[in-house]
């Protein structure tokens, strides 16, 4: 039988350790601290965001929850991110996606000085990343890292495919792996007979964006499957393709008229060595990350 990855319990373990970093530095007089924006009224956006700023409260963070209206311009945006990389109480900054799409969000994610930028979004913290150099690297694929590490999935001399290229998940979590030694193929939407590449993956990790799109024929029994997709079904089609005669998710789908899954088809699970489940997997090491960027970013710009 397959191996669950728990990502609750990983997540609860760094976010321990975070705890105690923040109570080493109170002793120094410093109190790590979190600037998030949420601009306008994004119903799943403001339920993130919300959970960040508990989080932050839970480990006795200082967080500043700023929220424009959703007819901000770009120009006010960019005074308020100037104003946020002024402030000596502020190491980190969050600015939640997406953003309307009348502000320019190239422009604002740009805008953030690079030793505030807990997301790992600023060119300049890609190319680190990249060096191999000290950086705040993306929360997910740190996530991803982290997962791997504490679970004593072997990386090093592995063959690790990553699905999908994207600039947040998929080239940051490949740059990551390739730096734990493994040996890395980037896939994507072009990719030639992607199944004959997946099911050389020793690491499989998912993140196109598709809900169920990696299927069973396209692993190899054994693998490490590493799910990052986040997929809401609302039909009664979709959870039965997914999950037609699971009682337990038929119960939760006739309360809440709604399920997730991740980009990797259940039925792959049970051929895995070790998954992380959907929910309950990458998704919650996110957050936890995102603390942990936040007091590595107090304690960097302070050199301590």
């Amino acid at each position: 039988m397959a191996r669950i990855l728990d990502g609750a319990s990983i997540a609860a373990a760094i976010k321990q350790e975070v705890a105690e970093e923040v109570r080493k530095l109170a002793a120094r007089g410093v109190r790590p601290g979190l600037a998030a924006v949420l601009v306008g009224r994004v119903a799943a956006s403001e339920i993130y965001v919300r959970s960040k700023v508990q989080a932050c409260a839970e480990l006795s963070l200082y967080s500043d929850l700023i929220t424009p209206p959703g007819d901000v311009t770009t120009e006010a945006m960019l005074d308020l991110v100037a104003g946020l990389n002024a402030r000596d109480d502020i190491d980190g900054i969050l600015i939640q996606l997406p953003l309307p799409a009348h502000v320019d969000a190239k422009a604002l994610l740009d805008a953030v000085d690079p030793a505030k930028d807990v997301d790992g979004f600023h060119p300049v913290n890609a190319g680190r990343l990249l060096a191999g150099r000290p950086a705040l690297a993306p929360c997910t694929p740190a996530g991803v890292i982290e997962i791997l590490r504490r679970s004593e999935i072997p990386i090093a001399g592995r063959h690790a495919v990553v699905v999908g290229r994207s600039d947040i998940v998929g080239k940051p979590v490949a740059i990551l792996l390739l730096h734990e030694n493994a040996t890395v193929t980037i896939c994507h939407s072009k990719t030639s007979d992607l199944p004959a590449i997946t099911r050389q993956a020793d690491i499989l990790v998912a993140a196109i964006g598709r809900p169920g799109f990696i299927t069973p024929d396209m692993v190899r029994p054994g693998a490490t499957l590493i799910d990052v997709g986040i997929n809401r079904l609302t039909t009664r089609e979709e959870f039965d393709r997914f999950f037609k005669g699971d009682a337990r998710r038929e119960a939760a789908f006739a309360k809440r008229s709604s399920t997730i899954v991740g980009d990797i088809h259940p039925q792959a699970f049970e051929i895995a060595g070790a998954y992380t489940p959907v929910p309950g997997g990458v998704g919650l090491l996110t957050i936890a990350m995102l603390m942990a960027n936040t007091v590595r970013a107090a304690k960097l710009r302070r050199g301590l």
